[in-house]
């Protein structure tokens, strides 16, 4: 093989590399952000089961820490694993009491760039409105 095929199939590779390397950071934004949603249906479901139990939502001081250790066992029905806590970037999801539009509370992240407001992986994800999207 001379030089230049060799150059042109490094080309190539490279070419292919970066078409799959765009395409797939794409699809890894949507599946974070899929998770979130998928997370934070799970703490909403845990944070009533709290509220059955212990006949009142967490405080906002108390947060959602208090569905794991040490505030929880284990063996409590609301408990979560301490990594649950967490959205797929890393930050612990915020709870807000009382919630907005009337909702006794709320759990949000703000997404990738763990900003209020955006848009695509950016954009910021409510327990309020999770239904709507």
């Amino acid at each position: 093989m001379t030089l230049v095929e060799i150059l042109a199939v490094v080309v190539i590779l490279g070419l292919i590399t970066v078409t799959l390397t765009v395409g797939l950071s794409g699809r890894v934004g949507k599946a974070k952000h899929s998770l979130a949603r998928t997370q934070i249906g799970q703490i909403v479901s845990q944070v009533a089961t709290f509220q059955l139990d212990k006949k009142r939502y967490p405080s906002a001081s108390d947060g959602l820490q208090v569905l794991t250790k040490p505030l929880a066992q284990p063996t409590d029905a609301f408990f979560l694993d301490p990594a649950q806590i967490l959205d797929p970037w890393g930050r612990a999801y915020l709870y807000v009491i009382p919630g907005p539009d009337g909702h006794p509370f709320e759990v949000l992240t703000y997404g990738a760039d763990g900003q209020q407001g955006g848009t695509g992986e950016n954009a910021d994800l409510s327990s309020s409105n999770l239904k709507d999207d």
